[in-house]
């Protein structure tokens, strides 16, 4: 079909601002455009009872290499450290050390307290004494942030909730890192919002080092794009401080300025997710597979005439949430994918599959006749049943399948459940955090093919406006040629 002005202008707009970004992170890095934002930073340390010596030597490890990534200096990131246990000892001030050479030099030099765990104390005496100005804090302001990083393995002796509140209420930005037996509870009461982005836990101290990454990319804010610290779907584009998306040619950006679709994805589709709830998935990452399915569900256009979705959950067993069409707006579907109860127990991904084309597709569930058809697979594990008949009648029978795997999922199993190409079919992720990843990759749109007589109607549109242009121009030369006359006569 002849493309629509609107696509022309698109395309348009789109020539040379394509580029990958592996290519961006590339140049950032090469030239040196990573800069920390104007930044007062606290790092709160549990040197408790429970962390012994050698532990606390790999929290300082962890604290200085943190610290080598930033950019350390009195206009740029200022860095204090408080130490608590029973009671609190503020060991650098933000004043103290303006260069990252001493700063290091003194973070290697502290010693662990080694009584009680009073975190809600520390917290409370880094918002009076360690952000104060006579520490050394700038004067609040939007250009510099205040941030407290708490680092901590146990329960508090103390309340920590009400002081976490009172700090965030007065600007500053909480992480909070758990270790080992730490309480999953007071990590939340502490940190800002939203959560996924501020709560961390390692198992030990042996592994904290694997933070260090993530806190210094937290504060690289020159150019979002090379750092990948953006949400756009497709081709993110540096502005000063800050960055806007684009999409790629053949693509529309949608209305929430980060994703993109499809420029011909006006065909319905039934979709089916379908979800491991297997007990090795556990509580807290089967509440990340949710959110995962609503991030997807947010890219899709969700009504009576185009996408339905229907959600299956497996274990041992197979249970359909909701079934297609149930749900025909966005905020009723999103709300019912949040209410889905975990199963726990085995996987039995092959069975899944069979009821996905036998129930699920079927057309006393709410499948249209006609509608394409598109399988999400998720799976964390090996399937302990068959998967490959199941599989297999599923692609012959014209579904599109899509398999994701995160942790122990095993790749043959994905692979044969995805369609050709496989590549743009079959997903990886190792850990269950990054599984947003993944969301902003997978495109399901389905274009349907050219309307013959969508076409024939355009050429004659586009006849009559060009009859209709001739006609207006020789309306146009006869008036100017009436002027004329007229001119000449006054005269």
């Amino acid at each position: 079909m002849t493309p629509t002005p609107s696509l022309f202008l698109l395309l348009l707009g789109l020539v040379g601002a394509q580029a990958t970004l592996d290519q961006r992170m590339a140049a950032a890095m090469a030239a040196g455009l990573c800069k920390t934002r104007p930044t007062d930073l606290v790092f709160i340390v549990d040197s408790s009872r429970s962390v012994r010596p050698s532990e606390f030597e790999q929290v300082k490890v962890f604290l200085a290499k943190v610290i080598e990534g930033l950019d350390v200096g009195p206009n740029t990131t200022r860095v204090g450290v408080v130490n608590y246990a029973s009671r609190v000892k503020n060991e650098v001030s933000l004043k103290t050390h303006r260069t990252k050479t001493g700063l290091i030099k003194a973070v290697t030099k502290i010693e662990p307290l080694s009584t009680g765990t009073m975190t809600g104390l520390s917290i409370q005496f880094a918002l009076n004494v360690a952000f104060s100005e006579a520490e050394g804090a700038r004067p609040k302001s939007p250009d510099i942030s205040k941030v407290a990083i708490i680092v901590t393995d146990g329960r508090p002796q103390d309340n920590v909730k009400d002081v976490a509140q009172r700090a965030r209420d007065a600007g500053i930005e909480i992480f909070a890192i758990g270790v080992g037996r730490v309480d999953m509870t007071t990590l939340r009461q502490m940190a800002s919002e939203p959560l996924d982005d501020h709560v961390d836990y390692v198992e030990s101290y042996s592994v904290i080092e694997k933070l260090t990454k993530k806190f210094q990319e937290a504060f690289c804010v020159s150019d979002l794009c090379a750092t990948g610290d953006h949400d756009c779907e497709q081709v993110c584009i540096s502005v000063p401080g800050s960055y806007k998306c684009a999409c790629k040619d053949g693509f529309t950006l949608a209305d929430d300025g980060r994703t993109c679709s499809e420029a011909c994805s006006n065909a319905p589709l039934d979709v089916v997710f379908v979800i491991d709830g297997s007990k090795s998935i556990r509580p807290e990452n089967f509440e990340l597979v949710k959110k995962w399915i609503n991030q997807i569900v947010d890219k899709m256009d969700i009504s009576e005439r185009k996408t339905h979705v229907g959600l299956v959950q497996y274990s041992s067993s197979v249970k359909t949430e909701f079934s297609l069409g149930k749900h025909n707006n966005k905020k009723d579907l999103k709300e019912a994918v949040k209410k889905m109860v975990y199963m726990e127990r085995g996987t039995m991904t092959g069975l899944a599959l069979r009821h996905m084309t036998e129930n699920s597709f079927n057309y006393a569930q709410g499948a249209r006749p006609g509608v394409q058809k598109v399988g999400i697979v998720f799976t964390d594990g090996r399937s302990q049943d068959y998967i490959g008949d199941a599989a297999k009648k599923a692609k012959e029978l014209g579904m599109k399948m899509y398999a994701v795997g995160v942790g122990s999922a095993v790749e043959s199993e994905l692979k044969a459940i995805a369609s050709e190409p496989v590549s743009d079919h079959y997903f990886y992720t190792a850990d269950f955090k990054t599984m947003n990843e993944i969301a902003k990759k997978l495109q399901i749109n389905i274009c349907q093919d050219d309307d013959p007589c969508e076409c024939d109607s355009l050429v004659k549109f586009q006849k009559k406006v060009e009859e209709a242009l001739q006609a207006l121009n020789k309306k146009l030369e006869s008036m100017s040629k009436r002027i004329a006359l007229l001119e000449n006569k006054i005269v």
